[in-house]
């Protein structure tokens, strides 16, 4: 498109029923910006008192998954046996190597009051060596993760290193997030990645003779780009190393080889017909309830949230 801009992105809207999702990647022409695979936007949504996200328990296999919210909180549960809430600024990294389970709901409080809700959902593909890794989770608190100030601007370092800072996530390739929000009309140049995207959570963000509004993502050339965000505007810039190899994604799996994504398949069918009781994936702390591949059987009861 330019010599600043390889790619503009356009979202494509999905209706989840209250909220809307706003899909990225992946893209028919880019399946990937450096190792991320998948980015969502969450919301903006408004939830009445009574109402909330329910975002049963699934499987995921090679690769690791951040959430990353703007409003709201979520509860997140997993096969490992954590119970984590997460709210803004903090990071939950959950990487789910040769298997895991994990289900994300609205914590009772929230979900009593009514809540603003905003977030964006991202995976990182393994790399293919650490496909197969025990799975894993951290919890990285707010007061943890760098912030740093630009001139008219300031930001969170969510993975990797940028402007002087790194980011205590740990991640076995080069990668590399953050989110910026401007306090007024400001030019900086976006840190090095060899692959790079930057999103316009809201607001408008000019690069070169590109001027990108909310909820677009342009991928980035390489080299020296400067980019400009009118005051108040949020953006997050992701990338990394490129992937070493082709990746399948099917549902919520990723995975470098089409016979572990049909094992996976056949893995979490079995599971459910075990009842999760010494199958390979089994159910979060208190939960009983799935969600099903794809063109099976939905649970009777649809779902039974936990105490």
């Amino acid at each position: 498109m330019s010599e600043t801009v390889e790619l503009v992105i356009e979202p494509r809207v999905r209706d989840l029923g209250g909220f809307n999702v706003r899909r990225i990647l992946p893209f028919h022409s880019r399946r990937s910006v450096g190792p991320f695979v998948f980015f969502d936007h969450l919301g903006p949504a408004r939830f009445v008192p009574g109402k909330g996200v329910d975002v049963r328990p699934h499987p995921h296999i090679g690769l690791a998954t951040v959430t990353w919210l703007f409003e709201g909180a979520l509860d997140h549960r997993d096969s490992l046996g954590t119970i984590q809430t997460i709210r803004p600024g903090a990071v939950n990294w959950m990487t789910a190597g040769h298997g895991i389970v994990h289900s994300e709901r609205t914590p009772p409080e929230e979900r009593a009051a009514g809540h603003n809700l905003e977030a964006i959902q991202t995976w990182v593909a393994l790399p293919q060596s650490h496909e197969e890794q025990d799975p894993s989770f951290v919890h990285h608190p707010a007061d943890t993760l760098p912030t740093f100030n630009l001139e008219g601007a300031h930001g969170v370092l969510i993975a990797g290193s940028a402007f002087g800072k790194r980011s205590p996530v740990k991640f076995p390739a080069g990668i590399l997030q953050l989110v910026i929000e401007a306090d007024q009309k400001t030019t900086f140049e976006v840190p090095q990645a060899v692959e790079r995207c930057l999103y316009v959570v809201s607001g408008s963000a000019t690069i070169g003779t590109t001027t990108l509004g909310e909820a677009h993502m342009s991928v980035l050339a390489p080299g020296r780009i400067s980019v400009s965000l009118s005051a108040g505007t949020r953006i997050m810039i992701a990338g990394g190393d490129p992937l070493d190899g082709p990746r399948l994604l099917e549902w919520n799996f990723v995975s470098s080889g089409k016979e572990r994504m049909e094992k996976a398949k056949a893995d979490w069918r079995a599971s459910i017909a075990a009842g999760f009781a010494g199958s390979w994936f089994t159910q979060p702390p208190g939960e009983t309830s799935y969600i099903p591949l794809p063109g099976d059987d939905e649970p009777i009861p649809l779902d039974v949230p936990p105490l």
